[in-house]
C-alpha cells in the first residue's frame, strides 16, 4: 500500500511547492503555471483569442521537470499547447516534429499546426471557463487543475497516450516511421463534413459522435473529443490560478 501511495505523494507535494512558488497576484490576474513532467523536452505555444495580448512571445523551451510561471491578464482567452522534438538556431528559426508554429520558437500569435492538443482558457469578471480540446488531434498529454479558486472547479485534461492508440488512418508518423508521434482528429484526415460538423452537419443535432471521436472519448473523458462535444467538457472556477501540465500520468 505504502508503495502504492508514493508516487500519489511525491506528485502532491511538487504541485504545492510549484504553487507555493508564485508571487501574490492582484486580483485582476490569474496566475499560470506551464509544468513540463514528460521526459523530453517541451516547446509551449501560446496563441492569444482576438485583440488579446500575446504572452511570453508565444512561445519558449520547457526543459524535464522544469516549469514556467506566468500571469493572464484579466479578461484574457487563448489556448496554450506542447510543441515536440523542436530544433532552433541562434535566431530562433527551426521546426518542431508536432504543433509548430511558422518555423519559430517565438509563435508571436500564430497557432499550432495541427494535430496539437489544446489548453484553451477564457477568463471571466465572475467565472473562467476552461477545458482540454481533441478536436485539432492529439500529440501531448495536457491537464488543467486550478487552484485557489472557488465553485466547481474541476479537472481537465487528457494524460491517456492517444498515440500508442490512434488509428491507422489518423496516424502521423516521425521520419524513420519508427513511432507515431501525434494522432489527427477525424476531421483533418479525412475533410468531410461528417467529421468536420460542417454543412448539412453544422449543428449538434445533426453532428453526432464518430467511431474516432469516440476512441479519443473513451481514452479521455474530460476532454473535448469534437466539435459538438458534451458542453461539461467545459469546467468552470471563478478567481482560480491555473496548473498546466504536460505528461501528467508520468511519475517523478
Amino acid at each position: 500500500m505504502a508503495s502504492m501511495l508514493r508516487p500519489l505523494l511525491i506528485t502532491l507535494l511538487i504541485t504545492t511547492l510549484l504553487i507555493s512558488y508564485i508571487p501574490a497576484v492582484k486580483v485582476s490576474a490569474a496566475a499560470l503555471i506551464l509544468y513540463n513532467k514528460c521526459t523530453h523536452p517541451v516547446w509551449p505555444g501560446i496563441q492569444p483569442g482576438a485583440g488579446k495580448p500575446i504572452l511570453a512571445r508565444g512561445g519558449f523551451k520547457l526543459p524535464p521537470n522544469k516549469a514556467y510561471s506566468l500571469q493572464l491578464p484579466a479578461l484574457w482567452s487563448g489556448r496554450f499547447w506542447g510543441r515536440h522534438g523542436c530544433a532552433f538556431d541562434a535566431s530562433g528559426r527551426g521546426r518542431c516534429a508536432t504543433g509548430d508554429c511558422g518555423g519559430s520558437l517565438f509563435c508571436n500569435g500564430i497557432g499550432g499546426t495541427p494535430p496539437a492538443t489544446l489548453a484553451e482558457f477564457t477568463l471571466g469578471n465572475d467565472q473562467d471557463f476552461y477545458d482540454v480540446s481533441l478536436v485539432d488531434g492529439y500529440n501531448l498529454p495536457i491537464s488543467i487543475t486550478p487552484f485557489k479558486g472557488s465553485g466547481k472547479c474541476s479537472y481537465a485534461g487528457c494524460v491517456s497516450d492517444l498515440n500508442m492508440m490512434c488509428p491507422v488512418g489518423l496516424q502521423v508518423r516521425s521520419h524513420d516511421k519508427k513511432r507515431v508521434v501525434a494522432c489527427k482528429s477525424a476531421c483533418s484526415a479525412f475533410n468531410s463534413p461528417e467529421y468536420c460538423c460542417t454543412g448539412s452537419y453544422g449543428s449538434p443535432q445533426a453532428c453526432k459522435p464518430t467511431a474516432y471521436s469516440k476512441i479519443f472519448k473513451t481514452a479521455c473523458p474530460k476532454a473535448y473529443s469534437y466539435a459538438y462535444d458534451d458542453p461539461t467538457s467545459i469546467a468552470t472556477c471563478t478567481k482560480a490560478s491555473y496548473l498546466v501540465t504536460f505528461c501528467a500520468h508520468h511519475r517523478n
